[in-house]
């Protein structure tokens, strides 16, 4: 499973938050999943998502389906449906996000291109993440340090 190491903290405790794996694979599969929905998955489900595969189109399909038939069991309502990206900001390797690169500079760090293009989509994706209204700047400031952006 590939889990970030900023991630550590509550995914060790029955993986109570969404990992950024598993955001990932929602934001390609089309559904947008609430924590109160996720905190009814068993540990198993949690882990199938996250390493169940979701690269291709037929991929991403099952993954929808296995994860609407999740909610609906547990939650008895469909699962909310997400209009997928096809180009994400975070996609592009020649063109950083403004909200990545403001926040980077606020933590001292002069992020440029060849920086950017050295992380998997993943990295990318969880920094934009992390820039959202919302996430702690200490999650941003441990991921810039994973990522070798930061000492």
């Amino acid at each position: 499973m590939e889990y970030f190491a900023f991630e550590e903290d509550f995914v060790e405790q029955n993986i109570r938050c969404i990992p950024m794996i598993v955001r990932f694979k929602m934001d390609a599969a089309g559904i947008k999943l609430k924590l109160s929905e996720w905190s009814k998955f068993t540990t198993n489900e949690k882990i199938q998502l996250a390493i169940m595969a979701c690269t291709t189109k037929e991929e991403a399909g099952l993954y929808h389906d296995f994860l609407a038939g999740i909610v609906k069991s547990h939650t008895d309502h469909p699962a909310t449906p997400l209009v997928i990206d096809h180009d994400p900001p975070w996609h592009p390797k020649e063109d950083i996000p403004e909200p990545v690169l403001e926040r980077a500079k606020e933590h001292a760090c002069n992020m440029d291109i060849e920086d950017w293009s050295k992380l998997t989509n993943l990295q990318r994706f969880a920094l934009l993440k992390l820039c959202r209204t919302g996430h702690e700047s200490k999650n941003f400031i441990k991921a810039l340090q994973e990522f070798k952006l930061l000492p």
